[in-house]
């Protein structure tokens, strides 16, 4: 008989059959089972809206967070953000179910602590700034949220595209409060010691500009107390380690679907990851 499992998964990008590959290779039964997607479900691969489909049908067996992608099509959606070149998002915008699919999306999570086996998960898209406990990261991840289901989306996702403010600041208001939780839980990659976040590197741990290092290297990070999950930073790819887990392998770029199972007693966690047909340049 099959025991419950629980599984981390990196950014799908519109990649279905990525998925389908992988969930069955993991034998994935949503009647028993249970996945954390970290965001990035869709944009640049085929068919975003086929994926949305899928997580919507798991109902509660598919835990998802939002990325900057997914942030990205609910801007595209209301007008907000005019989509690229890059973008393959049409699927969705021009689906007969496109208002289910968006509804869905706002009922999202930000970021998620998972407690299994006697140890705390914090699951996020991007990253989290060095001064922000755990429970202080999910409690800012709901001032998001409320405000995804609410009536003022649309004009936060109007002034949602801006760098500034950089650094936390407890008296922040407003959109800037938001905008900068939002940049910090999907974009963030690089900060400096004390947490002034930098957007412009996108490569390794090594492309860090002066002044700035990865944001789960910052010393003295309030959130080492937890393993931090997280997806967006395909140029890093697969890194485990006590206090993050990175699970990002570049899928839509023409590298892997990563799924990580958690371990149950003493047994380690299990990768696993499926090669994807993508073949796309990198980038955000």
């Amino acid at each position: 008989m099959n025991t419950m499992a629980l599984y981390l998964i990196g950014d799908v990008q519109g990649c279905d059959s990525a998925v389908q590959r992988l969930l069955t290779e993991i034998s994935f039964s949503p009647s028993q089972d249970t996945l954390y997607l970290l965001g990035d479900l869709v944009n640049r691969g085929p068919d975003s809206a086929a994926v949305l489909r899928r997580l919507m049908g798991y109902g509660a067996s598919a835990q998802c967070l939002l990325g900057n992608h997914d942030l990205h099509l609910l801007a595209a959606a209301m007008g907000a953000r005019r989509p690229s070149p890059k973008d393959t998002l049409t699927g969705v915008l021009q689906a007969p179910d496109r208002e289910a699919m968006l509804a869905w999306l706002r009922g999202q999570r930000m970021a998620m602590l998972l407690e299994h086996q006697n140890h705390s998960y914090l699951m996020v898209h991007a990253g989290v700034l060095p001064s922000w406990t755990a429970t202080q990261t999910i409690a800012l991840a709901a001032e998001v949220e409320a405000m995804l289901r609410g009536p003022g989306l649309g004009d936060f996702l109007h002034q949602m595209y801006d760098n500034k403010p950089a650094a936390w600041d407890a008296g922040l208001r407003g959109a800037a409060r938001l905008r900068l939780i939002v940049n910090a839980l999907t974009r963030l990659r690089f900060c400096s010691a004390q947490g002034v976040m930098e957007f412009d590197a996108k490569e390794g741990l090594n492309s860090a500009p002066p002044g700035y290092m990865p944001w789960f290297d910052v010393p003295g990070r309030k959130t080492a107390d937890v393993t931090v999950a997280f997806g967006h930073w395909s140029t890093l790819g697969w890194l485990e380690r006590d206090d993050v887990l990175a699970l990002d392998s570049g899928c839509v770029w023409g590298g892997f679907l990563s799924a990580l199972k958690l371990g149950a007693g003493s047994a380690p966690h299990e990768l696993i990851q499926v090669k994807c047909d993508q073949a796309q340049k990198p980038g955000q």
